[in-house]
């Protein structure tokens, strides 16, 4: 069997024609990685022999947008087509358009703006901070075979599994990726057994998305802990970084419930990581990053009986005139949080220019006039305001039937983005108001939208330090998110609201929780000292684990462990600091 399709084949040379454009005599510098323009690049003959050796499976990465330019790599684009450009353009702004692809973010701006949809065809498309070359991988030998090339080679190495990302993780410039999306086995274990936990599990596989686990685990009449997008990717940087959702309050982290953990190190080595096995690599795996220790192949996790549900949704316009009113129910709102997290539910709710929005609560083991009577002080709050509201209620019988009846998932992959964790301390020492403030300031920015996932996940480890999760999680009321708008016609003004978001919108809940914290899977790229904000106390116990398992830093990722470690210059180049 040939190893390329006419099509990839069409790719592969075009890439590799990108690839050469540049190629001279430059010597890569000491303590820097390989770029297509040194003469120790890899040459076409070795590519194709690492296609062969991973079955075919090397992808040469087209920017998706290609079809809306003319020129591609400096050259005539075969691939542009107009009218595929004009339906492109129509679902860019959805994870799902990204998801099934081998390198293009999900989150626009960490592809530097280089192949931009919504510009003219005559804008060149051009790599940027894309991966060149992708190990589209279907088995451990896969993995192992790309991680050596990119060791043999000295070229920096991706892990990208649905691409489900905020913070450019699974993207860089002048790279091979390794694509776990592909690695979707699903076993269910009757009873799983371990030094700390007797009872059913599931093996998930690297790349099984969250609706998948959960219709899966239907399937066997148990539910599990993922993701709130049914995109995420469960054994992914999701899981390894925490992993909040749906069950969190009721079962914990989705960290908490792993068992068991198949991961390839970065000297190609398997290992099977538990309590009592590679107990340090473990550790880190539950909550301390994706994309760093190693890739992780499976995840088995613990699952629990299934039960009914209820949610919740609510609605306050903006009409302009009530605006005090709305932000006095937003603290209403707020204060009713710790006890219905304590009661097993969460709440997910959004505050932007044109409103509150409550989308939805899901409260396990609670019928709907339980839950209506958790908000019935913000009821009361918005009928003595006389404030226009719509609010509404229902009970569903599975887990499953929940997650799908919810309609309001918002699109997650057109803005910039940053977060931090509101302790529930600040509402039970009565400063909501303060924090509603800063909301309020946060929320009436020009295409600025607040968002709050409330949980409670403290009494489901013996200690913080249990798993390598930020200890903030467990002292938090709720994850703060906030995002801005990208702006596909203007560059300028997608930098400028992503330094807005690290230079004062965020420092407005910085103020309000000094030492604290945020979730590392939704924060800001940009963060300042993000090793004691992302990580907190757990920071040097991750990093000394980061030395031992790869101590040549074949792993890198913005923000994760050891990332302080390199610097990328302006030409895309990754060099040890």
């Amino acid at each position: 069997m040939s190893p390329f399709s006419p099509t990839s084949l069409i790719c592969f040379l075009l890439v590799c024609a990108f690839a050469k454009a540049s190629v001279g005599n430059t010597t890569t510098p000491a303590g820097c990685r390989s770029i297509p323009s040194d003469s120790s690049w890899p040459s076409l003959t070795k590519w194709s022999t690492l296609n062969k050796t991973v079955g075919g499976n090397l992808v040469a990465t087209i920017p998706l947008a290609a079809p809306c330019h003319e020129t591609l790599f400096g050259k005539p684009n075969p691939f542009f087509n107009q009218e595929k450009c004009d339906a492109l353009r129509n679902v860019w702004f959805f994870p799902t358009t990204h998801l099934p692809s081998s390198s293009s973010p999900m989150e626009y701006p960490f592809s530097n703006n280089s192949c931009n949809p919504f510009l003219g065809p005559e804008t060149p498309c051009t790599m940027g901070d894309l991966v060149v070359y992708t190990v589209n991988a279907t088995s451990t030998c896969d993995i192992q075979k790309a991680i050596q090339f990119a060791r043999d080679n000295n070229i920096r190495l991706v892990i990208r599994n649905t691409g489900h990302d905020y913070l450019g993780k699974s993207t860089g410039a002048h790279a091979l990726g390794v694509w776990t999306h592909n690695l979707k086995s699903l076993d269910f274990i009757e009873k799983y057994q371990g030094c700390n936990y007797t009872g059913p599990a599931i093996k998930v596989g690297a790349g099984v998305e969250a609706i998948t686990a959960y219709e899966f685990a239907d399937s066997h009449g148990v539910i599990l802990v993922a993701g709130n997008c049914p995109t995420v990717g469960v054994p992914g940087g999701y899981i390894q970084g925490g992993g909040h959702g749906p069950l969190s309050s009721k079962f914990g982290l989705a960290a908490d419930q792993v068992l068991e953990y198949e991961v390839i190190t970065a000297d190609g080595e398997f290992l099977t990581a538990t309590a009592t096995n590679n107990s340090d690599l473990f550790w880190a795996l539950r909550g301390g990053g994706g994309s760093t220790f190693g890739i992780v192949t499976s995840a088995t996790v613990k699952v629990h009986p299934d039960t009914y549900f209820s949610t919740a949704y609510m609605t306050v316009p903006n009409n302009g005139s009530n605006v005090d009113g709305l932000y006095s129910a937003v603290e209403s709102f707020i204060e009713t949080l710790p006890a219905l997290t304590d009661a097993g539910a969460i709440a997910i709710f959004e505050v932007a220019p044109d409103g509150f929005y409550l989308v939805p609560a899901i409260a396990p083991d609670m019928q709907s006039a339980e839950l209506d009577a958790h908000f019935q002080p913000v009821i009361s709050k918005l009928n003595s305001l006389g404030l226009g509201y719509t609010y509404s209620s229902s009970t569903n019988t599975t887990f499953l039937r929940t997650f799908n009846s919810i309609t309001t998932i918002s699109n997650v992959s057109d803005q910039n983005l940053g977060g931090r964790f509101i302790p529930r301390s600040l509402v039970e020492s009565n400063q909501t108001s303060a924090l509603v403030d800063a909301i309020r300031y946060i929320s009436t920015q020009p295409d600025t939208l607040f968002v709050g996932n409330a949980i409670n996940v403290k009494k489901f480890v013996s200690s913080p330090d249990e798993n390598a999760a930020n200890p903030a999680f467990r002292e938090a009321l709720f994850s703060a998110t906030l995002g801005n708008y990208i702006n596909y016609t203007d560059w300028n003004v997608t930098v400028a609201r992503q330094h807005a978001i690290t230079d004062d919108l965020l420092p407005k809940l910085e103020a309000l929780t000094p030492n604290g914290g945020a979730y590392l899977n939704e924060g800001d790229v940009n963060q300042p000292d993000f090793q004691k904000t992302f990580y907190g106390d757990h920071y040097n116990r991750l990093l000394q684990i980061k030395t031992k398992y790869d101590p040549r830093g074949v792993f890198y990722a913005q923000t994760a462990v050891g990332s302080e470690r390199w610097k990328q210059d302006l030409d895309g180049r990754l060099c040890m600091v």
